[in-house]
């Protein structure tokens, strides 16, 4: 029995991202990905199955050898790993592309000038997708017919001692989540049969670690094996993998959850999230109540009860910060990205599973104050950790000589936007992010496109928000939506309220019901326009167990003062008197700066920008704060 869903998910082919600032950071990854050597990017499968290409080796001048280095060096136990991301990035962003039609632009949008890739960028990545699961598919022949890994088998061997060895279950792990999206974006039969023929040399392990060792099973970060087996079974439903799926059920953290109320303590936390992955995934499958139950006590134990950064990340060090004990542990290692793409797929597992808003609230600040903040918008490179200390500088990775596994979560990150935005509940079509995009539906066998723009006439040089001129105050959270049918049908529209929102202004139609969390237009819909505002301004969150420290949070974005130590903030009445908005015309996705603001009052005046805005300049986010 399947487990209940409360909302579906569309299909990525039926979403079209839009001009806007996540279109644009989306398009800063796809040249990246466009960027990499295809030879560079399986060079560690190359040298596993026995093979070295040309320009790959070099004694006299190891400098000039054209391969990877950093986490993807040959000598890094971990290497490898960069590639699943790289595939399942790749296969998502040309998820919609057929190679016989004559679109163009990126996800079939206009290629108006060189920061959006085209046509042919889509067909070249989709190329060296291709190229990159023949490789693959080469060397598991080499290798036998069913490994296809970066590293030796013998890692896995070394699992079963009391040896160290750096988490091969991860590394394999990304392999056949690289493979397994390959084959559901992209329809790639090799990239199946690759994973299928992997899987054969799973059963094997596992059964020799039953013999030998059967808590191996559950090392080597194998967090996300579970999921993957599960979606396996349901795409293949062979033994095989209802054995593999029995085999890694059974992980320590689920009985922890079972039984205490802080299961995650001393955890390191990104080996931990992706654990729910599975659980969520089981729910899906077999419609226990059980996986649900441990689900939403995870999230009640990673979010609710611990606390959590206004930025959402809640671990320092790549470990879970003691529940409600932020500000003890902010310093520079504070929210590692990995963590952040992975408590967003869980959050969203949850908005599917319950419905509840709340996750959405929570992913909605997770995409500004993360996948946003976190990645360099002129290289798409990430950080590894989000600095929060006093003065605090981003620390970027560079494009072939790190290969964090924050990169590769980063690659996956900026593929994301377009599953985020849209979902169906029965007749309801429910708008969960403001993301400018359009998207398809089907009602009643009706077709229904239904479009969001930022309130503006046009994208370019020269844009202009519509109406009449309102002096620049127009913010981010001026939408226009447009409905268009093949036929008048009658449903339910639900948007989303966002949990920050001071006020809602709705034109252009009548709100049938405020409800949970969300705002329902009921009514019979043909060609329809409507603009939504929700009203915002600045508010103070302060620290749990520092509560004379706050961070400035702006709707869901975070706000930096451009600082390079705590400059304090004096609030003589109220944070509204004390913060004075700062525009400036712009060249930019809006024609007017957005969340920009200087404080006033104090000894010394600073400005305040968007986190996600800071680069290289130094910030402080959490500032002493003085009500006296």
């Amino acid at each position: 029995m399947k487990g209940k869903m409360k909302l579906e998910k569309l299909n990525i082919k039926d979403v079209e991202m839009l001009p806007g600032q996540f279109l644009e950071r989306m398009n800063v990854n796809a040249r990246y990905l466009l960027e990499l050597d295809t030879d560079c990017l399986l060079q560690n499968y190359y040298l596993e199955a026995g093979m070295t290409l040309p320009g790959m080796q070099s004694v006299s001048k190891p400098d000039e050898v054209n391969m990877h280095w950093g986490w993807e060096a040959p000598s890094c136990q971990l290497r490898g790993h960069f590639l699943g991301h790289w595939m399942s990035a790749a296969a998502k962003l040309t998820a919609g592309v057929k190679v016989n039609d004559d679109q163009s632009g990126w996800q079939n949008g206009r290629n108006d000038d060189d920061r959006v890739p085209g046509r042919t960028d889509l067909l070249s990545l989709r190329a060296k997708l291709i190229d990159i699961v023949s490789g693959l598919r080469f060397c598991q022949k080499k290798n036998g017919g069913k490994w296809v890994g970066p590293i030796p088998e013998k890692y896995f061997d070394i699992l079963m001692t009391d040896d160290y060895i750096w988490s091969p279950q991860y590394t394999m792990h990304k392999l056949l989540m690289g493979l397994v999206d390959t084959y559901i974006y992209t329809g790639s039969d090799a990239a199946l049969e690759i994973a299928d023929n992997l899987a054969d040399w799973y059963v094997e392990w596992v059964k020799k670690c039953q013999d030998i060792n059967p808590a191996a099973v559950y090392s080597g970060e194998q967090a996300g094996m579970l999921e993957i087996w599960v979606k396996l079974l349901e795409i293949k439903g062979t033994d095989k993998y209802k054995f593999l799926v029995k085999s890694y059920m059974d992980n320590s953290l689920f009985e922890k959850l079972d039984k205490t109320d802080d299961a995650l303590a001393d955890l390191h936390a990104n080996a931990s999230i992706p654990i729910m992955h599975g659980a969520a995934v089981m729910y899906m499958e077999t419609g226990e109540n059980i996986w649900k139950e441990r689900l939403l006590r995870f999230w009640d134990q990673a979010v609710t009860t611990r606390g959590m950064l206004a930025t959402t990340g809640a671990n320092a060090g790549e470990f879970w910060i003691p529940k409600m004990q932020i500000g003890a542990y902010i310093g520079n290692r504070d929210q590692e990205f990995c963590t952040v793409y992975n408590m967003v797929r869980t959050a969203d597992y949850l908005y599917r599973i319950t419905g509840e808003t709340r996750f959405a609230d929570y992913i909605e600040r997770a995409l500004y104050n993360g996948f946003l903040a976190q990645q360099n918008r002129n290289t798409g490179m990430p950080t590894y950790f989000l600095p929060l200390i006093p003065g605090s500088k981003k620390v970027w990775g560079s494009k072939r000589h790190d290969f964090w596994c924050c990169t590769g979560t980063m690659v996956q990150s900026q593929t994301l936007y377009p599953e985020l935005i849209y979902y169906k509940e029965d007749k309801s079509i429910i708008v969960s992010q403001y993301i400018p995009s359009s998207a398809v539906f089907l009602i009643d066998d009706v077709e229904v496109k239904l479009t969001q723009r930022l309130n503006m006439k046009n994208y370019d040089n020269q844009v202009l928000f519509d109406e009449k001129n309102v002096g620049g105050k127009i913010s981010r959270w001026s939408l226009k939506f447009r409905i268009e049918t093949s036929k008048p049908v009658t449903f339910d529209l639900k948007l989303r309220i966002p949990v920050w929102s001071e006020d809602v202004r709705l034109e252009g139609a009548d709100i049938s019901q405020k409800a949970d969390g969300y705002m329902t237009v009921t009514k019979e819909w043909k060609d329809d326009e409507m603009t939504v505002e929700f009203g915002s301004s600045p508010v103070l969150e302060p620290l749990p167990d520092e509560p004379d420290r706050a961070a400035i949070v702006d709707g869901p974005i975070v706000l930096a003062a451009l600082a390079d130590n705590d400059p304090g903030l004096k609030i003589k009445d109220d944070l509204k008197h004390t913060l004075v908005r700062k525009t400036e015309h712009t060249y930019d996705t809006f024609v007017w700066k957005q969340n920009n603001y200087m404080t006033r009052g104090q000894d010394k005046n600073y400005n305040l920008i968007p986190l996600f805005d800071v680069t290289d300049e130094a910030y402080t986010v959490y500032l002493s704060v003085d009500n006296t």
